[in-house]
Formats: structure tokens, sequence, C-alpha cells
């Protein structure tokens, strides 16, 4: 299910409007190629400095490392539009070797990811580090469904204009693909 997760994880992620701006920053530094906030087969936790959000993922697939991904991602301070962060908590666990969909309650964004590998069912579990601002900001979402277009495919998603906020995601899960 890493894979299938993990894959389907990035092309539905879920995106919010934000209230100001369209602004372009270009292409965001991950560090260099080597720098991945895990190791495959094991556990990590990645949180944005505080009043920074989630605005890029990068991730590579290897089946022989038991159908497991490295994970990489970038911060970027949150609009000043929407104030400063007010809260910021850990939502509940996806389990892993199921199908899931979840956004940050409480109009939140994503700031930080957790996740666990598990080799019995070679997926992984996954919760959110989400933050809510002190001005709720108007958004509509939807769903992406550009990363990746297969479960197996390296994947490197940029929120470009500064109004964009991931807030969730959603996967798939296949016992036959794993």
């Amino acid at each position: 299910m890493d894979l299938v997760l993990l894959c389907v994880f990035l092309p539905l992620v879920t995106v919010a409007w934000g209230q100001y701006g369209d602004y372009y920053y270009g292409p965001y530094n991950y560090g260099d190629n080597d720098e991945w906030v895990n190791v495959y087969r094991q556990g990590f936790n990645f949180q944005c400095p505080h009043g920074q959000v989630i605005v890029a993922i990068r991730s590579v697939f290897n089946k022989k490392e038991g159908f497991d991904r490295l994970w990489n991602y970038a911060c970027m301070p949150a609009a000043q539009s929407l104030g400063e962060p007010t809260e910021c908590w850990w939502e509940e666990i996806n389990r892993a070797g199921t199908e899931w969909y979840q956004t940050c309650s409480n109009n939140g964004l994503v700031a930080g990811f957790q996740s666990q590998y598990f080799p019995s069912v070679l997926d992984r579990e996954w919760q959110f580090y989400c933050c809510r601002y002190s001005r709720r900001c108007p958004y509509s979402c939807w769903l992406t469904t550009e990363y990746p277009g297969h479960y197996g495919e390296d994947m490197d998603m940029m929120m470009y204009t500064y109004d964009h906020y991931i807030r969730g995601a959603t996967t798939t899960f296949s016992a036959v693909d794993r």
C-alpha cells in the first residue's frame, strides 16, 4: 500500500485557495538530492518551522526496497493575510494497508508529516501536522489528479503560487500492487 498510498497520496493532494496575491516563487530548495527525510522502510517525522507550511513534496519509489519511497519536503511562511498560527496539532493516524481520505480539521493547513513503514503490508501509515491561522482563509478545495500517474512513478509537486496550500490527501490501496 505504501506505493499505492503514496502514489495516490500525491495525485490527490487537497489544495486550498488562499486570500491574496498571485506571486510566483521559483523552484524550492530541497537541499542536495541525497537529503531525504527518511531512509527506506524507516519511519520519519517532518515539521516545518513555526509559521510555515508545506509547499513542495518530492518522492522517489523503489520496488526492491519494500515498495517504499524516499520523501522530501519544502516549507515557506504562510501568507501574511492569514495572520499568525493560533494552534497546531497532529491529526488522527491513517492506517497502513487501508484506503483513506483526510483533510486538516478546523481549517488547518498541512505543516508536517509523520509516517511509519509496516513491512507486513508493504505500506506506510501517515499522520498530518496541521496549523490553524488567526484569519480564516476563504478557499475552495479540490483534489489534484496529476501526481503521480502510476504508483511507481517519482514525483515532484510544488505550489507555484503563494495562495495555494496543501490541506490533506487521499489514497487507494491494492493488495496486488501494494
